[in-house]
């Protein structure tokens, strides 16, 4: 227990360091997974391609490649940026394109009429999307992106082997000090678990008032 109480700042830094990453993260990832997906069932074919190889590049490449790419890549064009908007960058990026399958899985469970409806009455294929398809899309995707943005928590571990301050990370200054470096990850564990559970909380109640009844 000594463990938590003389480190309560160091392991209360962590934490919040996770959380911050977690949530710039996940709407960087809601923002670009609806953004992806509209581009994915777009009626333009480049729009389509776009969108076809960010999915296919993001979801077949190692986060820690995607970190290593961000972290070391961007500044040789001259992008320089703090370490942490480069880990939101690199999270955010990779879970949008989980998103955006997730989102065009829930677009596929909408009858065509609907759209046809729509077009018939003079919407344009922005006005559809927006008004008409993916609201009904969201409903029932809304365990699918829960489950990505509680995996977007988890790998933002990834980010304190690039100097960012997180929660896994504190265990380095912990074990420097000769503290007991299982209850050290018991604690870490909690945190992780603490986060994912308040995400999962958030995402239940979504899926109780907006979700499709099964």
């Amino acid at each position: 227990m000594n463990v938590l109480t003389d480190n309560f700042s160091t392991f209360g830094d962590g934490f919040l360091g996770t959380v911050e990453l977690t949530v710039y993260a996940s709407l960087l990832a809601l923002v670009l997974g609806f953004l992806m997906a509209s581009f994915r069932v777009a009626p333009v074919g480049s729009f389509r391609a776009f969108g076809t190889v960010w999915v296919t590049v993001l979801r077949n490449t190692p986060l820690t490649l995607l970190f290593f790419a961000v972290l070391l890549g961007l500044p040789r064009f001259g992008l320089v940026l703090p370490f942490k908007v480069f880990a939101v960058l690199a999270l955010g990026c990779y879970t949008s394109a989980f998103i955006c399958e997730a989102l065009r899985s829930g677009i596929n469970t909408v009858p065509k009429g609907q759209g046809e409806a729509a077009r018939s009455l003079g919407m344009s294929f922005g006005q559809t999307l927006s008004m008409v398809i993916l609201p009904q899309a969201f409903r029932s995707v809304i365990a699918p992106v829960g489950s990505n943005l509680i995996a977007l928590a988890k790998n933002s571990a990834i980010a304190g082997a690039f100097s960012v301050t997180e929660l896994l990370g504190t265990y380095k200054t912990l074990n420097e000090l000769g503290y007991n470096i299982i209850w050290t990850f018991v604690w870490i564990a909690l945190g992780y678990l603490i986060i994912t559970l308040a995400i999962s909380a958030i995402f239940n109640i979504l899926e109780q008032r907006w979700g499709v009844a099964r």
